[in-house]
């Protein structure tokens, strides 16, 4: 397999990624995102605790998650803990944000 064809097989996942994506985000209420990874889901738990040496981390929960991974077969996990040093951002997403809009369409 040469360069040019491993870059336009990753092209393509991306787009069937970014595809499912579009399909699934108005089924859920938050994003999170971590250093590692970024998360669709309708339940979201965050402890913010500390450690014994001071070092303030996020314990991160969440059940019925959709992940935006390529390189997973399954990207719908039932239950999600992120245990991390680093932020963590949650948002809710805005449902009106994410319809489409009824004027002007010719669909």
């Amino acid at each position: 397999m040469s360069a040019e064809d491993l870059e336009k097989y990753e092209t393509e996942m991306e787009l069937q990624l970014y595809r499912e994506y579009r399909d699934v985000v108005g089924l859920f209420t938050y994003v999170v995102e971590t250093e590692r990874r970024f998360y669709l889901t309708n339940s979201v738990d965050l402890d913010v605790r500390t450690a014994e040496n001071g070092d303030v981390f996020f314990d991160v929960k969440m059940q019925d998650a959709w992940v935006w991974d390529m390189y997973r077969p399954a990207r719908f996990v039932k239950n999600v803990r992120v245990v991390t040093f680093k932020d963590v951002n949650i948002e809710e997403l805005a449902k009106a944000d994410l319809e489409m809009p009824k004027e002007g369409f010719s669909g």
